[in-house]
């Protein structure tokens, strides 16, 4: 599952005008990781952190992708006080460890992170943002609104349910979207957004070659240990067919199309 940041509008004027002040003192994003984050990312992360509101993150095992939207999510929580974001993923240990590194950034701002009081897995700031992570659990997902971030991590691991469950929680802010994580097979709504989900979406690609932090000795003992098909999901992020398939997607969506009757 993933995290949430939340952020509710709970300032006095006095306070809000303070706010806005140093607000306008803060530099833009990447500029602001750097400096007050200390996080140096490399070119795709930057496309990351100043990306807008629609985005699919194809990335390798081992990229950096919980770090770059942990500071993504800082970043709006200092810039958009009472603003709230979501980071969901499969389980509570994958949310949580989003969260960790969010908490990492928020000590460098010499912040001491704390729960929002109502969520497990949370942190509250002095503007009144909230970053809560949540699983993938349905009666736990539900009841937010007004989302300013909602990310899925290990996207192809979510279910379709649970994305069609959170998408209404960016209505009323019409808040930014991004999912995030390594393909799962020809299936689930993370291969049909970058598929077939049209120019909406920034779609960023990145495979463990184009990696400089990944060694490619490694990469070349994992391919030889697993094997060329688990190698290309997981390292070069490519859809590939399930194990165990009888029938390839394409043959799947071909049998499924809409024919002309023939006339005899």
């Amino acid at each position: 599952m993933g995290i949430i940041i939340i952020v509710k509008n709970s300032l006095r004027a006095p306070e809000l005008l303070r706010t806005a002040k140093r607000v306008k003192e803060i530099p833009e994003v990447v500029e602001f990781v750097r400096e007050r984050l200390g996080f140096h990312p490399d070119t795709e992360q930057e496309r990351v952190l100043r990306g807008g509101r629609r985005g699919i993150v194809l990335c390798t095992r081992q990229w950096g992708k919980s770090t770059v939207m942990a500071a993504k999510a800082v970043h709006l929580a200092y810039t958009a006080p009472g603003s709230l974001t979501l980071v969901m993923a499969p389980c509570g240990r994958q949310s949580g460890e989003c969260l960790r590194k969010t908490e990492e950034f928020v000590s460098r701002r010499a912040i001491r992170p704390h729960s929002d009081g109502v969520n497990d897995i949370s942190i509250a700031f002095p503007n009144g943002s909230r970053i809560v992570g949540l699983p993938e659990n349905e009666a736990k997902i539900r009841g937010f609104s007004n989302v300013a971030l909602l990310v899925i991590d290990e996207a192809s691991r979510v279910t379709d349910e649970s994305y069609r469950a959170m998408r209404p929680t960016l209505a009323t802010g019409d808040g930014h979207l991004w999912l995030m994580g390594t393909p799962n097979g020809k299936r689930g709504f993370l291969y049909e957004e970058w598929t077939h989900g049209g120019s909406a979406w920034e779609r960023i690609k990145v495979t463990a070659p184009d990696c400089q932090r990944i060694n490619p000795g490694f990469l070349s003992e994992e391919q030889a240990r697993e094997g060329d098909k688990w190698y290309r999901q997981e390292y070069l992020c490519e859809f590939v067919e399930r194990e165990g398939a009888v029938f390839s997607q394409e043959s799947i969506d071909v049998a499924l199309q809409d024919y002309e009757t023939l006339e005899l």
